[in-house]
């Protein structure tokens, strides 16, 4: 999407706002104990009852043989990206990482932003992973300038994860939202300064970080959904909605 007009960047930014204060109340609802078909409720709830869309519910991305089953994806430890909620009897416990992602649609314009979130008191290595990933979302932004390229980007992401001694999960990646949930283009956690799309001032991303503890490798489960990684390591997963601007990129779902 390439915001056009006041009215899509005001349904933009109106949407992104709403998304963020339903992540931190599920963020908040983050407790050992808690399932994960709960927190799918929850958030399905506090969508419509603002008069938006879930617009996970339903969706058929590419390659699916069905239509994802629930609002909110909600991924556990070794799982990546696009757990099921409410399929399994999945409870958080103490010492877990959960990733929460979610979209919504308001007035025809949807944003979409995922969060990991550690369950009561976690590992060292939990820790430093979570913190890996969310500073690389933050470099991934620094980068989103109108005049560089999406490479920049990709590359500022793959060198906070490194750096930290993770390892990019390199299937999965952000890509471009707005009119729809996944819009093209891909935007990989890796890559080389100066390369690739040139970013010009409308456009509308999702960077999404995603780094496993251990190798890089991920399984998709027989759900046909939830991605896993292969040798079984922890995984973190942080994603913003993000509006490229004069001067630098704004945060819609900050």
């Amino acid at each position: 999407m390439i915001i056009k007009n006041d009215n899509e960047r005001a349904a933009l930014i109106e949407g992104g706002k709403r998304l963020a204060h339903i992540l931190s109340q599920l963020r908040s609802r983050v407790t050992p104990g808690v399932s994960a078909e709960e927190l799918d409720d929850l958030a399905e709830q506090l969508i419509c009852e603002g008069g938006d869309e879930p617009c996970f519910l339903g969706y058929t991305p590419e390659g699916a043989n069905r239509q994802y089953p629930a609002s909110l994806c909600v991924s556990v430890n070794d799982e990546v990206v696009h757990g099921i909620p409410n399929e399994s009897a999945k409870m958080l416990k103490e010492g877990d990482i959960v990733g929460l992602d979610l979209g919504l649609r308001h007035n025809g314009v949807i944003v979409d932003a995922a969060i990991t979130v550690p369950v009561g008191e976690v590992s060292e290595e939990a820790k430093k992973l979570l913190a890996a990933t969310e500073q690389a979302l933050v470099a991934g932004v620094a980068q989103a300038v109108p005049g560089n390229h999406m490479g920049d980007i990709s590359h500022a992401i793959q060198e906070e994860i490194e750096s930290a001694g993770f390892t990019v999960v390199r299937e999965l990646g952000g890509h471009g939202v707005g009119e729809l949930v996944h819009e093209e283009p891909f935007i990989p956690n890796f890559g080389r300064p100066g390369e690739g799309l040139l970013l010009t001032e409308g456009m509308v991303f999702a960077l999404e970080p995603i780094a496993s503890a251990g190798k890089a490798a991920v399984v998709l489960a027989p759900d046909g959904y939830t991605f896993r990684t292969k040798d079984g390591s922890l995984s973190a997963h942080f994603e913003h909605t993000i509006l490229l601007q004069k001067g630098g990129a704004r945060i819609i779902t900050a």
